[in-house]
């Protein structure tokens, strides 16, 4: 099927960098697209071509309307739009809008990351599992920010385990805030980005808004909170345990990890890793789970990611073939060894008598 449309002022914005958008198109939806100097050409499956033509048309009504697109959320969005036949353009930048973080407007760059949103304001305790850069915690604050503002929740309480990412830290002055901070510091980094500083520093000095370790959080009962956990892979059973019955009513949590990153010492289980096997099956939980495709940051942390994971896969490959020579000699050991004896000339009683 072959689509005509025509070409209206500014459509060049929805290109991108050296057409990388209209890439995206042809390559998520099977189509050519062909620009002409008065028209563009769209070649497809019909249901393709009529996607793609709902991308046009809503991009054109969103600029009418307006709306400009920044920092490759444009691009970002139409790989999610791909991913699920359900979204538009005009729907995803709408919901964008209605979730208002402070002074920021979120929008989801992935379809993961959208269903990390959704599952946060539907279920009371989620796990966002993944990746470093796949947006878990940037989001998970963003969502507690928008409940805080939104006064469906009283204060925001912010958790990490105090675990040394394989370096030795020694002594740290100062006061207790001052020792853990270090460990929080991504925490603050998130509350900054999206609050004004000098409300940040109101909340926090007035403990609306509460940074600490996740020791602290024994025996309290957490009300009309939005919980984070953040790095919840260096947790033992026992924290974890601990954190997932602080909850009280009318309260959220949020627990967040990377399971490829486990820095707990002598090799102890992490609780997250527990947490998911033992928590799989209990009604009202949500998990969901990010990879490389997920991940925000630069383009080059896409790219590691797939390294480490590539290089875990060799290595363990290495690691098998190294286990089969081992089975083969057991199995010579265990009589198939005779004709290997001929091969050198060991000479059997029959040959011996033969001679």
């Amino acid at each position: 099927m072959k689509k005509s449309i025509d070409v209206t002022p500014h459509i060049e914005t929805l290109f991108g960098t050296r057409d990388e958008n209209l890439h995206v198109l042809e390559d998520g939806l099977n189509i050519n697209i062909d620009l002409r100097s008065d028209s563009i050409e769209l070649e497809g499956a019909a249901r393709d071509v009529a996607r793609a033509e709902q991308v046009f048309a809503d991009y054109e009504h969103l600029h009418r309307s307006g709306h400009t697109f920044n920092n490759g959320d444009l691009n970002s969005m139409l790989r999610v739009l791909i991913a699920d036949p359900k979204a538009t353009l005009r729907g995803l930048t709408e919901a964008g809008r209605q979730r208002s973080f402070g002074r920021r407007t979120v929008q989801p760059k992935s379809l993961n990351q959208r269903r990390y949103l959704e599952a946060i304001e539907k279920h009371d305790m989620v796990f966002g599992i993944g990746p470093a850069g796949t947006g878990k915690t940037y989001l998970a604050v963003a969502m507690a920010i928008s409940a805080l503002l939104a006064k469906r929740v009283n204060r925001i309480i912010l958790a990490r385990p105090a675990v040394e990412a394989g370096e030795r830290l020694g002594f740290l002055p100062g006061t207790l805030q001052d020792k853990i901070d270090p460990y929080l510091r991504p925490l603050y980094d998130a509350l900054y980005d999206m609050l004004d500083p000098e409300k940040v520093d109101r909340y926090l000095e007035k403990n609306v808004i509460e940074i600490a370790p996740i020791a602290f959080m024994r025996g309290r009962t957490l009300n009309d909170s939005f919980v984070i956990l953040d790095e919840a892979q260096n947790t033992t059973s026992e924290q974890m345990k601990m954190f997932v019955t602080r909850l009280g009513f009318n309260s959220k949590a949020v627990i967040t990890g990377d399971v490829t990153q486990i820095d707990l010492p002598n090799a102890r289980r992490s609780g997250l890793l527990e947490a998911v096997d033992i928590l799989k099956p209990v009604e009202g939980l949500s998990f969901v789970y990010f990879d490389e495709s997920d991940v925000v940051r630069h383009h080059l942390v896409q790219r590691i990611i797939r390294a480490y994971d590539e290089h875990k896969t060799r290595v363990a490959e290495q690691q098998m073939s190294l286990l089969e020579p081992k089975s083969s000699t057991n199995g010579r050991a265990n009589g198939t060894e005779g004709s290997s004896q001929e091969k050198v000339g060991l000479s059997s009683p029959d040959a011996v008598n033969q001679e």
